[in-house]
């Protein structure tokens, strides 16, 4: 029996504003039966889907895990995700990469690496 990764999950706020942040950074859509408490974004596509359940608590400290991007049109990309609400961490030149830490609007943190 082998393991297969269906979602990668966000415990937030809002989970239809959210998820709709994210639909719009992966240039899809936001899965038909989303509301403030569940919403997925990919899910039937390639890859795992991401989802967003509604959680009492606020989220405090640094995450644990983080989803990385990589991108050929680098300084466009940022921009664009930054003009949808994602806000700048910190711009990193290490280990032969070149990246960016964003925030999403609930302050999850993603990097962007930049294709060299």
């Amino acid at each position: 029996m082998s393991f297969t990764l269906e979602h990668v999950v966000f415990d937030c706020t809002d989970a239809a504003t959210l998820a709709g942040f994210w639909a719009q950074v992966l240039q899809t859509q936001v899965d038909a039966e989303a509301n403030e408490f569940f919403a997925t974004v990919n899910k039937g596509g390639d890859g795992p889907a991401l989802m967003f359940i509604q959680v009492p608590e606020e989220r405090t400290g640094k995450n644990r895990l983080h989803i990385d991007f990589s991108t050929g049109d680098w300084a466009a990309e940022v921009d664009r995700v930054v003009g949808l609400g994602a806000k700048r961490v910190g711009e990193f030149d290490e280990f032969g990469a070149h990246w960016v830490t964003l925030a999403d609007p609930e302050g999850n943190v993603f990097d962007v690496a930049e294709i060299r």
